[in-house]
């Protein structure tokens, strides 16, 4: 698709499948059945990061976003002294926003790293091929992407939102040496600032169907892209997983969530729960966008990119399009390739049962994970050309759409 009929379909507002219907349904998933047992129930479309938010916006209009930046930089473990100099504002709020909650569980964490040991290249391969995609799919957020800072550079973007996903599985993650909440906590000051600033981009205004983006519903959907998605793959795949390490893998997202600034009474509290909330809040979103669409044809190019494309590229595109399906492939406008299509519907569920029988094997966990750990930091290497990735609060939205 050439830049411009791409254009003229952004401002014909152009949409297919579920992004018609984004917005539509009322909030009706129950908090009782959330982390924190209760709530309001207030439907998060309209509920942001009311401690974030107003903070952020207040750093950026009074322009200390680089003092900001070139502190935080070097704030890169989670117990780590918070770097002096700080304004005492973004100080104090950082210094409250890396507290894990009191529900927090060392014991499901160990079990959570544990699962991943045994099964990180499954959900390597399910977080870029089938949930980082499946963002494109995601109007409101595909739009947030590609009309913020993010979006003029998607190499870097995606480097950003890797980070999450490999800081997740390390054994550490949630640790005084790790680097999870670190992530956390910097991605919520971002996402305050992309409600700050994207609302004054005309580009965004004209195809958004919302006065502020990412709301606590938005970010949930977010969340059921990565957790719920990858639980229910992994259960179409007939992983057998014990409910410990299902459980503590849970908790590891949940603990996520809490400290991205999503309310606890929002977070469900079981798989059973979470799914259900998928249901209403993810699955009747999802649709192309000309956002969208140009957004997952950049992914693939950059994943391909490694190869020159040669074989990349048709592989990649049948991986997701084996993650994601038909219907949402054709409407993002990946190509079809007969050769790779089939190769992943003969080759997945076999390679999947080897390897899961392999567990049996003394040595294959620790052996799996060696292997697992090598792609992991590959590709971040790759994503950041070999520099360390910086999580930052962008002072304006994409300068190629204002």
């Amino acid at each position: 698709m050439d830049q411009i009929s791409r254009r003229s379909l952004l401002f014909s507002g152009g949409a297919t499948l579920g992004a018609l219907a984004v917005g539509s349904g009322a909030w009706t998933w129950p908090a009782s059945a959330s982390i924190a047992g209760g709530g309001p129930g207030a439907d998060p479309r309209w509920v942001w990061d009311d401690v974030a938010d107003p903070l952020i916006a207040d750093v950026i209009d009074r322009g200390d976003v680089d003092l900001v930046n070139s502190l935080i930089r070097t704030w890169t473990t989670n117990g780590q002294p918070l770097p002096a100099g700080l304004p005492a504002d973004v100080h104090d709020f950082m210094e409250s926003a890396r507290q894990l909650p009191s529900w927090a569980d060392p014991a499901k964490l160990d079990a959570s790293f544990t699962f991943t040991t045994k099964r990180g290249l499954y959900l390597g391969a399910l977080y870029g091929l089938g949930s980082g995609m499946m963002s494109t799919a995601i109007p409101h957020e595909a739009r947030a992407v590609y009309y913020s800072k993010g979006g003029a550079d998607m190499k870097d973007r995606i480097s950003k939102t890797a980070k999450l996903g490999y800081d997740i599985g390390t054994e550490n993650a949630f640790d005084p040496d790790g680097t999870m909440i670190v992530t956390c906590v910097k991605t919520r000051m971002v996402h305050a600032a992309v409600r700050h600033l994207l609302p004054k981009s005309g580009f965004w205004q004209q195809t958004a169907d919302q006065q502020v983006p990412i709301s606590q519903r938005d970010m949930m959907i977010t969340w059921h892209s990565l957790a719920s998605f990858t639980w229910q793959k992994l259960a179409a795949w007939k992983v057998q997983i014990p409910k410990a390490e299902g459980d503590g893998f849970l908790h590891s997202w949940q603990l996520t969530a809490h400290m991205l600034g999503i309310r606890d009474e929002y977070i469900p509290a079981t798989w059973d729960e979470a799914i259900s909330q998928s249901h209403q809040v993810l699955d009747p979103v999802l649709g192309a966008t000309p956002e969208g669409i140009e957004l997952a044809d950049t992914l693939l190019n950059l994943a391909a990119s490694v190869d020159g494309g040669a074989l990349s590229y048709p592989f990649l595109a049948a991986a997701t399009r084996y993650n994601l399906g038909d219907q949402l492939c054709d409407a993002l406008q990946i190509k079809r390739n007969v050769y790779w299509d089939n190769f992943f519907k003969a080759g997945w569920p076999p390679f999947v049962a080897f390897r899961e029988a392999g567990l049996a094997m003394p040595f294959a966990p620790a052996g799996y994970w060696m292997f697992d750990e090598f792609l992991r930091r590959g590709a971040l290497f790759y994503l950041s050309d070999g520099k360390p990735i910086s999580i930052e609060i962008p002072s304006g939205n994409n300068p190629n759409y204002g």
